[in-house]
């Protein structure tokens, strides 16, 4: 009996180690590939005749989806975007999250975040850089290019010692725009529609002034179809 006792104590102990040794260790996925893998492997290659969009950001992005899930399980529209991720992140995470899906398009929202925690050591230049790369890596596997120009924000209320946000994002933007008029890609425009008086965005719309809310959502919904329309048909 105390053998059986003791064999049996020691294959639960045996057992504990073992699960705590094959746990999985994810402090070297700075950019996060590993939450979409196992969702992007489910989805597969698109159907034929699937319009599909991906939309590459941060937490702009993942909320839309929380706030308003119909708009992508309505569409063929893949929501990759993931909180507080600056714009080095989604370039690293660019071809697992949007050239293995071969989307007929990409839609990249990028550089809040950089400039939110700037140190001194962000720019619009090294911002741009990013999406410059990104935007030639669609090109490349012929997936269509849409930039962002970025929604309104006034400050960040996690950083408010941060001065000049609203015209640090005006800035980026135009730089944006310049870069993809120069390359003939489309631009999708967040900050008009959005934009109030002190170039933040209008308070019905957004939730901490940094974020939409589902009315602010619902507009940027328009804008968006309106620019898929017009680079993939619809």
């Amino acid at each position: 009996m105390k053998i059986r006792l003791s064999l049996f104590v020691f294959l639960i102990s045996t057992y504990s180690l073992y699960g705590q040794a094959v746990k999985e260790d994810f402090s070297d996925d700075w950019a996060r590939l590993s939450k979409y893998q196992k969702e992007n492997d489910s989805i597969g290659l698109p159907r034929k005749g699937e319009k599909r969009v991906v939309f590459l950001g941060s937490s702009i992005f993942e909320f839309w989806k929380q706030k308003d899930p119909d708009y992508f399980s309505n569409n063929a529209y893949i929501d990759r975007g993931i909180s507080g991720q600056i714009s080095p992140q989604l370039l690293i995470r660019f071809r697992q999250d949007v050239i293995n899906l071969k989307p007929k398009a990409v839609i990249i929202l990028a550089g809040s975040n950089d400039l939110a925690g700037n140190k001194g050591h962000v720019s619009n230049e090294t911002i741009l850089n990013n999406i410059k790369s990104m935007a030639e890596l669609a090109k490349k596997n012929h997936i269509k290019v849409i930039l962002c120009k970025y929604l309104p924000i006034y400050e960040y209320p996690w950083n408010k010692a941060l001065k000049g946000t609203a015209e640090q994002i005006i800035s980026l933007n135009a730089a944006i725009v310049t870069y993809a008029e120069s390359k003939n890609f489309a631009v999708l425009d967040y900050f008009t529609p959005l934009v109030d008086e002190r170039n933040g965005q209008k308070a019905e719309y957004t939730t901490d002034g940094v974020h939409p809310n589902l009315a602010g959502y619902k507009v940027m919904e328009v804008v968006t179809d309106a620019a898929i329309k017009k680079v993939i048909g619809k």
